[in-house]
């Protein structure tokens, strides 16, 4: 028997590592763990994201059901629950896709050392994104560490391998994996493993907008030509879906493929920051640049405060705080400008901003998260240079000039209630971030 072990993969068709499973002819039995190392540390037991992977999981939970199978559910420590599972099933072998951000890999090691003590091997399996670090490197060795070039390798590396499919060719790498082909290799159980409940594990259901994994073909065409207007509905929103697995990455890859090129840059960019991760995990606590660490942050709470309420007297930075505030998600254009605003115009640490958006983000992700703060911070690999300040004003004019989308959001905008001046004026701000942040970085130099 064969445990396949389900995290960020909450799918069963085109799966990569449940392909490898059910591919060895022998009986698989899929696992979930709703992890409480990862739950319990939430600042709210109301969490929408909860909610989507709750029911998600359940939605999983049905497909194996549809094949005579069964998803064994479970709520705890994953260390304690597989030692459990292997002890009880005495499993030939544990299958499962990698996870790259830091918590999973210590977990993951823990897992493995434990079956490891009955020689149980723990196979692990890309799936989460299309190239790994190691798959996307350097002439002469190495990650990438400027995103054009990046680009440039990994759309070689796409082509390198054609495989014929009906009337085209389409890459090896974007092929789905036909799990259902190899179902019947799936454990047939008529005894159904129950599903923990929101409530059963301390959690409230929310009623949050979760959006569909399939938005209208009309609107990957036109994302190019919408994505920078934040009033316009011109994004995918996959952010969540990805994220979790509900959909695959090599599907959505191929949708960007056949619809629009800058859809399928963007999903470069989520390669491109998971890779930089993998090759150097101490970005996820420090700066990429070690010297940006040297920066004499002011970090004010009370302005740090009033910009995550979205009360600083910035229309569009406010706007966007208070759409992340309401609904978990936030413009790809708002975010750059509201961590601009943060690191440069406040002198806010971005790891501040970093944790915040962590906490509220639906599509929550800790590589493409990190990597954007440090890319607005310009400590990042391939960051804005910290001369380059977002002039919000400018942004204004150009991304939503008739305030469209500060309107939605900020209902007092334009009545005295509404702040006449911004906590930072733009001027000020930029002016004393470029001399902040040269007199830290020179004496740094110079040490």
């Amino acid at each position: 028997m064969t445990l396949f072990w389900h995290r960020r993969d909450l799918r069963f068709p085109d799966n990569a590592g449940l392909y490898h499973a059910l591919k060895r002819n022998e009986e698989v039995v899929p696992v979930f763990i709703f992890d409480r190392n990862i739950l319990d540390k939430l600042p709210s037991r109301s969490d929408a994201r909860v909610t989507f992977i709750q029911r998600s999981v359940a939605r999983l939970a049905e497909w194996y059901r549809d094949y005579g199978s069964t998803l064994l559910t479970f709520y705890g420590d994953p260390v304690e629950i597989w030692k459990q599972l292997r002890d009880e099933y005495r499993p030939n072998a544990v299958y499962t896709n990698r996870d790259y951000e830091p918590y999973a890999l210590e977990r993951d090691q823990a897992v493995a050392d434990l079956l490891a003590e009955r020689k149980i091997p723990f196979r692990t399996y890309k799936d989460h994104v299309i190239f790994e670090s190691e798959e996307v490197e350097k002439q002469a060795g190495g990650s990438y560490t400027v995103f054009t070039p990046y680009m440039r390798s990994w759309l070689r590396r796409l082509d390198s391998r054609l495989i014929r499919r009906g009337e085209a060719d389409v890459s090896f790498y974007l092929a789905p994996y036909p799990t259902e082909r190899y179902a019947g290799s799936l454990h047939q159980s008529p005894t159904q493993h129950p599903v923990p409940t929101l409530e059963e594990m301390g959690f409230s259901p929310t009623e949050t907008y979760l959006p569909p994994p399939d938005p209208p073909r009309e609107l990957l065409e036109a994302y190019g030509r919408n994505r920078d207007f934040p009033a316009v509905e011109g994004t995918t929103r996959w952010g969540i879906h990805l994220r979790h697995g509900t959909v695959s990455v090599r599907q959505k890859a191929r949708e960007a493929r056949a619809t629009n090129d800058t859809l399928l840059k963007e999903l470069i960019w989520r390669d491109f920051y998971s890779n930089v991760l993998q090759a150097h995990p101490r970005v996820a606590y420090g700066s990429f640049r070690p010297e940006y660490d040297a920066i004499p942050w002011r970090n004010d709470e009370e302005e740090f405060a009033a910009w995550c309420a979205g009360r600083t007297g910035v229309p569009i930075v406010d706007a966007g705080m208070r759409q992340l505030n309401e609904t978990g998600f936030m413009h790809n254009r708002v975010r750059m400008i509201v961590a601009s605003y943060l690191t440069k115009h406040l002198l806010i640490d971005w790891r501040w901003g970093e944790a915040y958006f962590a906490d509220k983000l639906l599509d929550y992700e800790l590589a493409s998260n990190n990597g954007g703060w440090q890319w607005a911070a310009g400590s990042g690999v391939d960051a804005q240079p910290y001369f380059r300040i977002f002039n919000y004003e400018s942004q204004q004019r150009k991304f939503d000039p008739e305030y469209r989308y500060v309107k939605r959001w900020v209902s007092e905008f334009g009545t005295p209630d509404y702040p006449d001046e911004p906590l930072v004026e733009h001027k000020f701000g930029r002016e004393r971030a470029l001399r902040v942040y040269k007199q830290a970085l020179q004496a740094v130099r110079n040490h």
